[in-house]
């Protein structure tokens, strides 16, 4: 009988989980199939195995600025060390990069309207790798 007092656990939104990030990036690829448009940093088709195995980047989604040239993106990675490389570059290069929940809502909003006059922060979902 006790099992029937069990109560059920909700589930954590899919949104919530892992270590997320929310930056600026200029656009890459060719465009080809071995090489296709995507944001810098983001795993193309053919080492998406790699990241699902490592501790990489497990997904991305975006969203292309006004002008085309740039990405506005959320990268998601079990933990911050995938990071490394784009926080590296945001440094050297001078793009922002903002850590979800550390940041005021305001001044993400603010900043990726720069790029994109009618961004949305509530991005339809991660791309799974």
């Amino acid at each position: 009988m006790a099992s029937a007092l069990a109560f059920a656990q909700q589930r954590v939104d899919s949104r919530q989980l892992h270590e997320r990030i929310l930056c600026i990036v200029p656009m890459v690829g060719s465009g080809s199939y071995d090489d296709p448009r995507r944001p810098a940093f983001a795993p193309s088709p053919s080492n998406s195995n790699e990241a699902k195995d490592s501790e990489g980047i497990l997904g991305y989604s975006y969203q292309i600025s006004d002008d085309g040239q740039s990405a506005l993106v959320e990268f998601v990675a079990r933990n911050r060390a995938a990071f490394k490389e784009i926080l590296d570059a945001a440094k050297s290069q001078g793009f922002k990069v903002f850590e979800k929940g550390k940041q005021r809502r305001s001044d993400i909003l603010s900043e990726f309207r720069k790029y994109k006059k009618d961004f949305n922060l509530e991005m339809p979902g991660v791309n799974p790798l």
